[in-house]
């Protein structure tokens, strides 16, 4: 069964492809040059959120090297020990929702200490994948959007956030 997904995935991507070009020539779009000013909309974009992304990366790296992170974590555990947080966690949590990439290095630190298989392993994995970097998104996206007002997007994403967490609790927990 795997090896037929696997194949249908190989192929759908330049079947998607090929229809959308196709789909273009037949409305009499110049295809050709839609996609490079697509191109140069994105660089221009890339461009713009660099600086963030340097920001984030370097405060990130930061507290990860002053070892506040895992100050943080000791901190929280008495606090998220009684509702069963494990304590471990929570510089993966806090990290995610500013980096990815940064998370999934102190994932993997939290693998090579108490392994995939472990309820602590299952949880950072599940927590990764049903959770959003948030402070990167919101800024990214508000700054490319010219967003001054973010009204209840941050409530909204941390409320999921916490979802995904409990969510990610009781699935490892199975």
């Amino acid at each position: 069964m795997l090896e037929i997904l696997s194949k249908i995935s190989g192929i759908l991507v330049p079947v998607i492809i090929f229809a959308v070009v196709a789909y273009g020539v037949s409305k009499g779009q110049p295809v050709y040059d839609d996609f490079v000013e697509g191109a140069m909309d994105g660089i221009k974009t890339v461009v713009k959120i660099m600086p963030t992304l340097i920001g984030l990366m370097v405060a990130v790296g930061v507290l990860r090297a002053s070892g506040f992170l895992d100050f943080l974590g000791l901190a929280c555990s008495k606090l998220l020990g009684g509702i069963g947080f494990p304590a471990e966690a929570v510089p993966v949590t806090i990290v995610k929702m500013f980096s990815s990439s940064a998370a999934t290095g102190l994932a993997l630190d939290v693998f090579k200490e108490y392994g995939t298989d472990s309820f602590l392993g299952k949880f950072v994995s599940i927590s990764m994948s049903s959770t959003e970097t948030i402070f990167y998104t919101m800024s990214v996206y508000f700054m490319t959007a010219k967003v001054s007002k973010t009204r209840y997007t941050l409530a909204g994403a941390l409320i999921a956030t916490m979802a995904g967490l409990v969510a990610s609790y009781l699935l490892a927990g199975l």
